[in-house]
Parts: C-alpha cells; structure tokens; sequence
C-alpha cells in the first residue's frame, strides 16, 4: 500500500548545487540551492527567489558558475545556504573557500568544488523564481577524472533529502545507462 503526502518537492536526487557570483564591487558571493536541474543540452534551471543576493547578482553580471557540493566540502555548503550575501557579503571567506575568475564568464570558480558548470544568464523569471543559464562550459579538476573523465566515486557528490533535511553522497553504480534494459527487447 501506498501512503500519499500531496504536493510536495520531494524528488531523488536532488543536486546541492553552489551558485557562485561577482557582486557589484567584485566580491565573490555564493549561494546553496537544490531546485535545479538540467533543462536542455545546454542550458541549467535553477529555482531562486528573487531576493537572494546571487540573483541580484547574476541579473548584473549576466553570468555565474554552479558546482556540484561534494561530501568533503558538506559543511561549507550549508553554510553559504544559512548564511545571505546580503547580510554576510565575504560568507565565501568564512566558508573557508577560495576563488578564482573563471576563464569563460564573469563568475568566480570555487577551488574546492572540484567539477564546475560556467554559465551565461539566458532567462529569469522574477515571478516563479525560474532562472535559466546556458552552460558555456564544464571544467573539472584532475583529482576527479578517471581515464579522462568525471569519476563520481572521486567526485564524492552529495545530494538533499527534501523529506529529512539530509544530506546524501551518491552511492555506487549499479548499472550501465544505455545498455541493461537492451535484455529486455
């Protein structure tokens, strides 16, 4: 049997996704989110009410990054998420994070989250909070990739438990995408 909940944001898994932004004076700034997801090929959807400070600044600067929260960095994560660049604006610092620009838009990448997503503002929607990015580029670092690409068992990615207010690291796998439903035909 089966217990309802009604309409809930309950969605496994959920990405802890880092936005990371310039303010107006340069100040790099960044915010926790889970309400997003991969809207396209090329382009990110993230939930993010208005009054955030990342949105006031990603709507100036027109560009931010997204990382992936890994299991080491779990508490510096939900930090910045706790914390608003509008009443904390060097939150990054007291994170314990370092930043450097990136190399393809005008947002700081975050040197301890090491798989990041480098994105141009595409669309914002002030009224449902919906915020649209085209992703220009995938960066990730060395330590993650295995035989030339992103090893989520290195990566050490975690995701939000909407129904426990927990934080989860990804397991192990346990099939091959494109493949294991073949038997079936």
């Amino acid at each position: 049997m089966r217990k309802d909940f009604g309409a809930q944001t309950f969605l496994y898994p959920m990405p802890v996704l880092i936005i990371a932004t310039y303010g107006e004076d340069g100040t790099p700034n960044a915010m926790n989110a889970a309400w997003g997801g991969i809207a396209d090929t090329n382009k990110i959807s993230i939930c993010l009410s208005a009054e955030h400070k990342t949105v006031k600044n990603i709507l100036a600067r027109k560009a931010f990054t997204v990382s992936m929260a890994t299991a080491a960095q779990v508490t510096a994560a939900d930090y910045v998420g706790l914390v608003s660049g509008n009443n904390v604006p060097d939150k990054i610092a007291r994170a314990g994070w370092h930043t450097v620009k990136s190399e393809h838009v005008d947002a700081p990448v975050i040197s301890e989250l090491p798989m990041n997503l480098d994105c141009r503002l595409e669309s914002y929607d002030e009224e449902s909070g919906l915020l649209i990015g085209e992703i220009v580029n995938v960066s990730a670092d060395e330590t993650v990739l295995s035989d030339g690409k992103i090893d989520p068992a290195k990566l050490c990615p975690i995701t939000f438990d909407p129904v426990n207010n927990a934080y989860l690291q990804l397991g192990q796998k346990v099939g091959t995408a494109f493949h294991d439903g073949a038997q079936l035909k």
